[in-house]
């Protein structure tokens, strides 16, 4: 069993706050989604959680014009300096002061940062020969307020700077006679977006009310005239507070002369329009939050407050679309390269949307849940997910790609529980409701539901191997209920429990249900008997989460006291225990007046799960820790981190000394909507306007855990979202048994002399994955058979998890496949007595080939009814066509269309022919 699992993917949630971007190549989409940031591949339909964690949630985001190098800002104004190549930071720097805008220049030297009241201008990364990454080149001044938004010229010889204030300044990157600091004003609220035209200095100002403005410039980018007599310094460094002041000082003593200088550029207002006369009469407006301009084709995008946004053709203002997305706020909107895509963020739905304007269709659709996740399930083949939120939605990712392919919306309540039937077909989940629904995956509907005699809120849901029997356990009654699968009747309530029951399991071999109570106690039922309980396992606290291994012969059962027993289910025996109180870690809430290690006392593993050799156990709850136990062994393997957000509650072990005063601490004090770490609920009832939103800040925990039936991953649900650690996503060179003698030049020699055997050996002593894959691939197919029967035992299991892993992308399916089959066929009497040790691999073998078998299917099919249909054309041509002297004659032109159009089928029947083989 191996334990280098690596964070690989976050699921669950597409964005939380901050701005989207769009890559230089306009297919991948930048979302910041917590203190994480995803990449969404639009032309592959691939998306990808980098390895990159902040502090606090990200709030800024900067991308290069050549794609490389990423700048992320968190919430405490800490800079991370991200490669995209290497997926590593690099640098890390302190703002000291919120950002809200940052970007990079057109050209790539220079990047700039709005903090406070000021504009500061930071050398690009890797274009200086500079030790330190962050080098300030000047610092701009004048706003009396917060700086809000950054535009750039073409040239990147001037930038524009929206402010809180209500005007924008226009302030050149270097010094010019005719422009060092130039104010626009007329504005009646906060500016959201000012733009540079294209190759132009001319403006448009957009404020918060629905305003915009059209400013002309008197001068052309090429009549900036450099500065000859610099009065001030020509460059910069990190400077002192002090420092800092004076030179607001020269800044604006120096802009007070600009104002007078009689070769100052100046603008003038061509036009102003507003949002509302260009929607019309009787048209309501709320509070412009998000705007973006693509220089090329002219394009204005606005969004709103309410959900809605617009596309205008600018200098005229001309309306293309109005539309809406949802009721919450547009937090975000940016245009591709090419124009043709836009996307729009919603932080309130964790809303990610990439639109095409021109065909007014979604070329990106998703969303998380919009409370937190509650639980989850793997299908059998580890190919999706499916999850339950307190929403009440039901939502199936698909672990390759990382997109929600359906959502399900039936259930009224929170959803408590969801579980795949054995084959894969149907996902079942249970609800606050009172109702478990099960929903066909192959027509997306819900076909059945299931529902008490009574009204019940149900906790838990289980089913068994076969899928014919269902069972969910009540958290007001008491009772478990057993339906049919086939009929939707109920055939049983099990009654005897005292408590709500938290945890219901069946055991894969055998006809006994598991159901674990706030009662201490723990029942095993035979549910084909209709008997009663059979066996009652009495425990010292009230139980939480209970698991059967997958062989059946051994109940794992998690208690609030923090303890983790294992039972014998035949004779009800206890075989050996776990105490993971100090496993969980320490951590205190802001709120609490306790101690951490006092507070532990009150924490326990919520969720357990089995491996899929059964040999460990993970376990998780009110933590930020997820701990793997060897269960033979009883002792603590590993201990992974799923977060360091300090955006969360009980995050820390100590409290800040800054934050405590006589009185206690500051957290305590409700800070409304204008405190920037927690998150706002509304009233009930209520779905917009509360103006008396309570506050409150997301405590880090562990709801729901599950291995992979692969065994390569395992998933958790956590406040942070659906997050998946896998095998795969390790390091690519992992030697074995090696030698100075094992070289990627020796193991090409013996590939080339004909020694494939030594090849194969050599490659995998290095296991490097593109040298294994061109030795493999280049060995002829009439020596797989000789080189599989002399192939050592070691080798074989790792031959077979290589193959295992290459069919899932490779597109030589037949060549691969005879190397399973032969090996199979030769060892398979081995594998079979060693099959508990390489399930993990056998699993994903199925699942690939059975994902190939499906995708080829459908493409088979398709040919064979094109086929068909053209058969079946050609039938009826000759029946229409004349056979006898005395029929009526053709004549010449009818006769040539008959014959273009046989050829045209001839062609398209050969060229169809040559598809399919």
């Amino acid at each position: 069993m191996k334990f280098s699992y690596k964070f690989s993917n976050l699921l669950g949630a597409v964005y939380r706050k901050g701005n989207i971007l769009f890559g230089p190549d306009g297919n991948t989409i930048i979302s910041p989604v917590g203190n994480r940031v995803s990449v969404f591949d639009l032309k592959n339909n691939q998306s990808e959680t980098l390895p990159i964690e902040s502090n606090t949630n990200v709030t800024c985001v900067a991308l290069s014009p050549d794609g490389v190098t990423l700048i992320l800002v968190n919430e405490e104004g800490d800079a991370l300096l991200c490669s995209l190549l290497s997926r590593t930071v690099i640098h890390t720097y302190k703002f000291h002061r919120p950002v809200h805008c940052i970007q990079f220049s057109p050209d790539g030297k220079k990047f700039a940062a709005t903090r406070d009241n000021m504009v500061q201008v930071f050398h690009a990364p890797g274009k200086t020969k500079e030790f330190n990454p962050f080098v300030l080149y000047r610092t701009f001044y004048g706003a009396y307020d917060e700086t809000t938004c950054i535009d750039w010229t073409s040239d990147s010889k001037a930038l524009c700077v929206g402010s809180k204030d209500m005007n924008t300044r226009i302030y050149g990157t270097e010094r010019y006679n005719n422009l060092i600091a130039y104010t626009i004003g007329g504005h009646a609220d906060t500016i959201v977006g000012a733009f540079f035209e294209k190759d132009s200095l001319d403006l448009y100002i957009i404020s918060r009310t629905g305003h915009m403005s059209v400013w002309k410039c008197d001068t052309e980018l090429d009549g900036l005239e450099p500065y000859t007599k610099p009065e001030m310094e020509t460059g910069a460094t990190l400077v002192s507070d002090d420092e800092e002041e004076e030179q607001q000082k020269k800044e604006e003593d120096v802009t007070k002369q600009s104002a007078n200088n009689e070769n100052q550029i100046k603008y003038g207002r061509r036009a102003k329009h507003s949002y509302k006369e260009s929607l019309g009469e009787g048209a309501k407006i709320s509070k412009l939050t998000s705007v973006a301009y693509h220089k090329d084709i002219h394009i204005l995008v606005s969004g709103f407050m309410d959900g809605s946004f617009y596309l205008h053709e600018l200098p005229d203002f001309n309306l293309i679309h109005s539309l809406s997305i949802s009721d919450q706020i547009i937090s975000s909107v940016a245009f591709n390269k090419t124009g043709d895509w836009i996307g729009l963020a919603c932080t309130g739905l964790g809303q990610l949307l990439v639109w095409e304007w021109q065909s007014e269709t979604y070329v990106l659709k998703q969303q998380g849940h919009f409370n937190q996740i509650s639980c989850l399930s793997y299908s059998p083949d580890g190919q999706n997910l499916a999850t339950g939120g307190d929403d009440g939605k039901v939502k199936l990712w698909n672990t390759s790609s990382g997109f929600c392919f359906v959502t399900f919306n039936e259930h009224l309540g929170g959803v408590t529980g969801v579980v795949f039937s054995q084959n894969g077909q149907v996902v079942l989940s249970s609800s606050l409701d009172g109702t478990v629904r099960a929903f066909d995956l192959n027509r997306y509907r819900n076909f059945r539901t299931f529902t008490s005699p009574r009204p019940a809120q149900f906790s838990c849901i289980t089913v068994d191997s076969s899928g014919d029997i269902v069972c969910a356990g009540g958290m007001d009654t008491f009772e478990v209920f057993v339906w049919s699968m086939q009929t939707g009747r109920l055939l049983e309530v099990l009654a005897g429990h005292e408590g709500p029951v938290s945890s219901v399991t069946f055991s894969s071999h055998k006809a006994l249900l598991a159901s674990g109570s706030w009662d201490k106690t723990v029942k095993l039922w035979d549910v084909f008997e209709n008997k009663g309980a059979k066996e009652t396992i009495v425990l010292s606290s009230d139980v939480l989460s209970v698991r059967f291994r997958p062989d059946g012969n051994e109940l794992a059962i998690s208690t609030l006291d923090a303890q983790i027993t294992f039972w014998d289910p035949s004779n009800v025996v206890q075989t050996h225990s776990i105490e993971g109180r100090h496993d969980l870690g320490y951590s205190r809430k802001e709120g609490d007046k306790i101690t951490a290690k006092k507070a532990a006392g009150g924490k326990a593993f919520m969720t357990i799960c089995y491996s899929a050799d059964g040999k460990c156990l993970l376990a998780a709850g009110q933590s930020k820790n997820v701990c793997i136990y060897s269960v033979p062994d009883q002792l603590l393997i590993k201990k992974f981190g799923i977060s360091c957000n300090m955006s969360f509650d009980g995050m820390e072990e100590y409290l800040d000394k800054k934050k405590m005063t006589d009185w206690g601490s500051l957290a305590l004090v409700d800070q409304g909507e204008m405190d920037k770490n927690g998150q706002n609920i509304s009233l009930p009832g209520v779905k917009k306007g509360d103006l008396s939103s309570r506050h409150w800040k997301p405590e880090v925990r562990v709801v729901s855990i599950q291995f992979s039936p692969t065994g390569r991953a395992w998933a958790a649900a956590t406040t942070e979202g659906l997050m998946i650690y896998s095998l795969d996503s390790g390091l690519v060179f992992d030697p074995f048994d090696l030698d100075i003698e094992v070289t990627p030049n020796s193991t090409k020699k013996a590939l080339s002399r004909g020694e494939y055997s030594t090849a194969i050996i050599l490659s995998f002593k290095l296991n490097e994955m593109k040298l294994k894959q061109e030795i493999l691939e280049h060995i002829p197919v009439s020596s797989i058979e000789v080189i599989v029967e002399n192939l050592p035992d070691i080798y074989v299991d790792k031959l077979l998890v290589f193959l295992a892993t290459q069919l899932e992308t490779t597109a030589h399916i037949e060549f691969y496949l005879l190397w399973v089959n032969k090996i199979l066929m030769t060892h398979g009497l081995k594998l079979k007595q060693r099959s508990q040790k390489i399930i993990s691999c056998l699993r994903t073998l199925q699942k690939n080939i059975t994902r190939k078998y499906e995708d080829i299917g459908k493409i088979c099919d398709h040919n064979k009814y094109s086929i068909d249909y053209i058969l079946a054309l050609s039938e009826c041509k000759r029946k229409r066509s004349p056979h006898t002297d005395e029929e009526k004659e053709i004549s010449d032109s009818e006769m040539d269309e008959v014959n273009e159009l046989d050829s045209s089928d001839d062609d398209f029947m050969t060229s169809l022919m040559d598809k399919v083989t």
